[in-house]
């Protein structure tokens, strides 16, 4: 590995499964990552990253999808930043806010001299600009809606370094939903652009600390560092341009193949280790990072159409009688906790659901008695007029 290569090193998944009961949190980034490190960071050098998936669409909104987002993160900035150890939501490209009594209206104010890699001013009516698809969506140019906008109803442009934003009806999880991948700020050029074309990376313009160098689609993504990028949160301790040149994303969809990568030195970081490969990470000297979500933890949702499952007491039965500490115990790691919740335990709005998400066979059982099954000797039958039904689990 080239000495001037960044030493922190290597991802493994947190992507965590969930059976009826929220089995799994949900990892942050779709990756826990794992590192080896020393010494101080310096300037220079290419950070390979290894992905599993290639990215879709690029266009914000669609930037849930982890690879998305993880090219999307380097290359867009927002107007606030959630820090990750506090949780507290603090300024980036906004500098500061005004929220009225009934979060009904934001006033951000914004960073002087911020630009986007095209050159253009990342200004009050950029901003807006942006907000207002994000908000309202596009029927025309064919964009949706942002999931992280709620009750939007316009921006006002107050001066060119502030933006007001009008909601018909309290929003008050807008100044989070400012900070979240999605929310990345685009040009004016590309926020103008129609759906299938804002898909495309190579359309995608930020003010972020990288740029595209090269892309080949499916495959390979390269990422310059902008020299004159100067505007990170102001809580982070390293400011100005990155350390790194660039960074190489490639799609690697083999598990053997990233982690025989990763520790063999041929890669410095990678997304997705499963669960059993692990233990191979760790011995190599890395180390794992299973980072939860801050958002919606992963989920198995039932079809309540479903003839069976629209008895809602057959889908509560369901969750009772899943064991989801030993699929967890039997199949994965300590990576992999329970979920608490259907959001993670670092969502805003979270309660701890623990006691509803229990593993209670009895209460399963009755649930099913309630709802008109029967146990048989090889299966659960549901009764019907003359006792009898399909048979029910085998």
């Amino acid at each position: 590995m080239s000495s001037s290569r960044l030493r922190t090193t290597a991802v493994a998944s947190t992507a965590m499964l969930a059976v009826v009961g929220l089995i799994g949190a949900c990892g942050g980034g779709g990756a826990a990552q794992s590192a080896k490190s020393g010494g101080q960071p310096v300037f220079g050098g290419t950070l390979t990253c290894l992905e599993h998936q290639p990215p879709t669409c690029l266009y914000l909104p669609a930037a849930g999808f982890y690879p998305n987002g993880g090219i999307l993160n380097q290359i867009t900035d927002k107007l606030t930043w959630q820090n990750p150890k506090t949780l507290e939501i603090e300024p980036w490209i906004a500098t500061k806010w005004e929220i009225n009594e009934d979060a009904t209206e934001y006033t951000f104010h914004l960073r002087d001299g911020v630009t986007f890699s095209d050159g253009t001013p990342l200004d009050a009516s950029a901003v807006a600009a942006n907000f207002d698809v994000y908000g309202l969506g596009d029927e025309k140019l064919k964009l949706p809606v942002a999931e992280f906008v709620n009750n939007y109803e316009r921006s006002e442009v107050v001066d060119p370094l502030a933006v007001r934003f009008h909601f018909d009806k309290p929003s008050p999880g807008f100044l989070q939903g400012a900070s979240v991948i999605g929310a990345g700020l685009v040009s004016k050029k590309t926020i103008s652009l129609p759906y299938e074309q804002q898909c495309q990376l190579k359309n995608v313009i930020g003010s972020g600390p990288f740029t595209l160098k090269n892309q080949v689609v499916d495959k390979e993504v390269d990422l310059a560092a902008r020299k004159d990028y100067n505007w990170a949160p102001p809580s982070s301790k390293h400011q100005g341009r990155a350390y790194l040149d660039e960074i190489k994303i490639i799609v690697t969809p083999e598990d053997n193949v990233r982690v025989g990568a990763l520790t063999s030195g041929q890669a410095d970081f990678v997304r997705y280790v499963q669960a059993y490969d692990e233990k191979t990470v760790k011995d190599a000297g890395f180390q794992i990072y299973a980072e939860p979500t801050r958002g919606v933890n992963n989920g198995l949702y039932l079809r309540p159409r479903n003839g069976i499952l629209k008895d809602v007491k057959v889908r509560r039965a369901l969750q009772a009688g899943t064991n989801a500490k030993e699929v967890i115990d039997t199949l994965f790691t300590g990576s992999y906790p329970p979920a608490t919740s259907v959001l993670s335990h670092l969502a805003q709005g979270y309660v701890d659901l623990s006691e509803d998400l229990a593993y209670d066979p009895g209460k399963a059982d009755r649930l099913l008695d309630e709802a008109g099954w029967t146990r048989g000797a090889r299966s659960a039958r549901r009764a019907g007029p003359s006792g009898g039904g399909a048979p029910r689990v085998s």
